[in-house]
């Protein structure tokens, strides 16, 4: 990461846009990525449609405990509710930045 950025800060001088490409590739080595498997029947969505709960309880493949706002799978419902792995991706404040299905 500090080679990176050092790069980048050479790179300044030469051209500004390569300093932005250098530092997202910095950003993204310190996205931290978990990885959990997923099964909420349709009714159990319907209640955290519904407001009766905003955040969702996992533990991660590799045996953390992670807490997060269920509307980030909203993009991944179906009839059946939602199934399936997906990595989600923080920084190291903890904030959300992406989630993927696998």
């Amino acid at each position: 990461q500090f080679r990176q950025n050092e790069i980048s800060r050479k790179s300044t001088h030469v051209l500004g846009k390569i300093l932005v490409c250098k530092t997202r590739i910095a950003r993204q080595a310190n996205m931290q990525n978990i990885i959990v498997d997923i099964s909420i029947s349709s009714d159990e969505w319907l209640k955290i449609y519904r407001g009766q709960t905003n955040l969702v309880n996992a533990r991660s493949r590799d045996g953390r405990s992670i807490q997060f706002p269920a509307n980030i799978l909203s993009r991944y419902t179906t009839h059946s509710g939602i199934q399936g792995s997906y990595q989600i991706s923080f920084n190291d404040d903890g904030k959300f930045q992406s989630i993927q299905q696998l």
